[in-house]
């Protein structure tokens, strides 16, 4: 019971680190931070699944924040993300 229970500590406590490295984003340049360039995302018909993609990548890129500059289209959306770390 007790390894159970550790074990089971551990999930929680890594799982919860993880969400906390995810790229957030902010309307404005984040003070402190220091641009990284800019990100282009295609792909998804609505603004939350292209907002997902944004983030996906500045997590991958190494971003801790990113800003919406644009975003278009009808029925296939491409925009283009600051990127802050």
């Amino acid at each position: 019971m007790n390894n159970l229970t550790k074990t089971l500590a551990a999930i929680v406590l890594g799982s919860a680190s993880f969400t906390a490295l995810a790229a957030t984003e902010v309307i404005a340049a984040p003070a402190g931070q220091q641009n990284m360039g800019v990100i282009n995302v295609n792909g998804g018909d609505q603004l939350s699944a292209l907002k997902n993609k944004m983030s996906n990548e500045a997590d991958e890129k190494g971003a801790s924040s990113y800003r919406v500059i644009f975003a278009t289209g009808e029925n296939h959306l491409y925009g283009r993300a600051e990127l802050y770390r």
